[in-house]
């Protein structure tokens, strides 16, 4: 396998595995060497070859990148040190002023950042935690964690408490090739879904002999009834992560101020439902009609609910407050505008006209020259004014200008 990726199938074996051996060297530091310098050479290598690849892109120009450089190193011999096998973790760095074509093409517009490589798959998720030798530490022992709890009965699935939608495996044994693939899936997606496992006689009542079966449940509250069968191939690692992943990240997703900065450097306008904290009703009611007549805007609009009491701030600046809860509004990064009436979103086509004239400038000229004769907006009941949008205030949850050095500051 590795002959055909560098190029040396057609050497002799003695010298095809010199050259492995010494290409992997290059992938691992020597005792007390901090993060490996990663390069066009040797970094698909890496990624390929390590299950687990924690990289920090920097410029040595960066004064953010120069405080980060010998804690990260740090960090990088102290995860050596615990976990010392080849194959299992690597602390890399990359210089992009060095390296622009990998720069390029991990899409770096702020340094540093950190990034995570799991089975050779990015994550989507930066690290943006705590940037200490310590939590760097503390962050790779948890994510090189069993990502799959064993159930030894199927009535273990029925006391389940989880907020995550679940996936379950029925496996004869632990040593199946299929069962390699479930962990690696389970791996790269443990944020999203909770995964479950039975072997044996735990789980032979749910699948025939030799046959392994991996299923979706929706919620934990739900039987087996409910599970929806994987039908692709168990041996496809893309395959099943494509799958697993459809059925794990939810089209509607709450925001939090964890989470904020995540999503805003996904780059897509938020069509966000603000709400009661105690009103589910709404939640349910915004996530159907999402789902019914919106399915095809996933793409180009990130779908939201939010909590109005802890996004009391948004509010503030739409001129409602949590009285006037629940409202849904679109924050394009560049200024917010709101749905004019909330019982509109029940009537088809209402919301997907709302995007549309995102979409086409209308809300954005309809902000700057007032509403179209053919579209007068009507007077807000507070105050007897049209409503003008105000600046997007969820773009100030990106990435801060105190934690990084920017680039290309107006896409944020």
């Amino acid at each position: 396998m590795f002959g055909a990726r560098i190029g040396i199938g057609k050497l002799g074996p003695c010298v095809a595995l010199v050259a492995i051996l010494q290409l992997l060297q290059h992938t691992q530091p020597a005792d007390g060497a901090g993060a490996v310098p990663m390069t066009s050479d040797n970094i698909d290598m890496t990624l390929a070859s390590n299950e687990l690849v924690f990289l920090n892109f920097y410029a040595e120009w960066c004064r953010f990148s120069n405080i980060l450089a010998p804690i990260f190193a740090e960090a990088a011999d102290k995860i050596k040190e615990e976990f010392p096998e080849a194959g299992k973790v690597v602390l890399g760095k990359v210089d992009c002023d060095k390296e622009t074509a990998i720069a390029s093409r991990f899409h770096i517009n702020k340094y540093p950042t950190l990034k995570i490589v799991r089975n050779g798959q990015l994550s989507k998720r930066e690290y943006r935690g705590q940037r200490s030798a310590e939590a760097f530490l503390e962050f790779v022992k948890k994510q090189l964690e069993d990502p799959i709890q064993e159930f030894k009965s199927l009535k273990d699935l029925e006391n389940l408490d989880s907020k995550k939608r679940l996936i379950l495996g029925y496996f004869d044994r632990r040593d199946q090739p299929e069962y390699d693939i479930f962990r690696k899936v389970a791996t790269n997606l443990k944020e999203d879904c909770q995964f479950h496992v039975g072997f044996g006689e735990a789980a032979q009542a749910m699948h025939p002999p030799g046959t392994p079966i991996i299923v979706f449940r929706p919620d934990v509250a739900l039987s087996h009834e409910n599970d929806e069968t994987y039908t692709g191939s168990l041996q496809n690692f893309d395959e099943l992560k494509i799958w697993v992943q459809e059925k794990c990240v939810p089209l509607v997703r709450e925001i939090t101020f964890e989470n904020a900065e995540e999503l805003t450097e996904e780059g897509l306008p938020f069509l966000i439902l603000f709400h009661h904290p105690t009103d589910n009703n709404s939640i349910k009611d915004y996530k159907s009609i999402i789902e019914r007549q919106l399915l095809d805007e996933k793409q180009n609009v990130n779908f939201l609910t939010a909590d109005g009491k802890r996004f009391a701030h948004p509010l503030h600046h739409l001129g409602k407050s949590e009285d006037d809860l629940p409202l849904i509004a679109i924050d394009s990064f560049k200024h917010m505008y709101l749905f004019p009436h909330f019982s509109d979103m029940y009537s088809p086509g209402k919301l997907k006209q709302f995007l549309q004239d995102l979409y086409s400038g209308k809300l954005h000229r309809e902000f700057h020259y007032g509403p179209d004769p053919s579209n007068e907006i009507e007077p807000d009941p507070h105050t007897g004014k049209g409503t003008s949008p105000p600046e997007s205030k969820f773009k100030e949850l990106g990435p801060s200008k105190h934690r990084y050095t920017l680039l290309e500051k107006d896409e944020l």
